[in-house]
């Protein structure tokens, strides 16, 4: 039945209607397998550079962690003798959290567990870091509680020892 229509049409009508034909696969070819498969290229060439540049911000973290444990341990012996739990209580007095320090207790054999109440974050946190560059001194778990006033915090922080 088609082959009895395509036969009925004149010359210039077949080849008009194979050309379309051609050009009508190639249109659905291009929109079904070509563009589909670009895009998807494109988009994977897009994430692979996203992914490279947090790769290198990983490896540039772990080599400054890598460089503060190194440094860390060999500051840790500049302790002058001082167990965890004075070093603790000391530094959090002069480093201006003494009158938000309620509670500095052993909870293992290198570690204290340290509760501020009404404490400025901003000097809580300049305490942690400075234990962790000065001593070597890990916070491992911290707690923070919003109290009232901007920049007030409860908190609760376990340190320990670096191995």
């Amino acid at each position: 039945m088609i082959a009895a229509w395509w036969n009925g049409l004149a010359a210039q009508e077949r080849r008009v209607l194979a050309v379309g034909g051609v050009v009508a696969a190639l249109l659905l070819g291009w929109a079904l397998l070509w563009h589909p498969l670009a895009q998807r290229r494109a988009e994977l060439e897009r994430d692979l550079g996203q992914q490279r540049s947090e790769l290198a911000f990983v490896r540039a973290g772990a080599a400054e962690i890598a460089h503060r444990r190194a440094t860390g341990a060999q500051a840790g012996g500049q302790r002058a003798g001082k167990s965890l739990l004075a070093l603790a209580d000391a530094t959090a007095r002069s480093g201006g959290l003494g009158d938000a320090l309620k509670r500095v207790e052993p909870a293992g054999a290198k570690t204290v567990k340290v509760a501020f109440e009404s404490a400025r974050f901003d000097a809580l946190v300049g305490w942690i870091e400075a234990l962790a560059a000065s001593y070597g001194v890990e916070a491992v778990e911290l707690s923070v509680d919003r109290t009232e006033g901007v920049g007030f915090v409860n908190a609760r922080v376990t340190l320990q020892d670096a191995p």
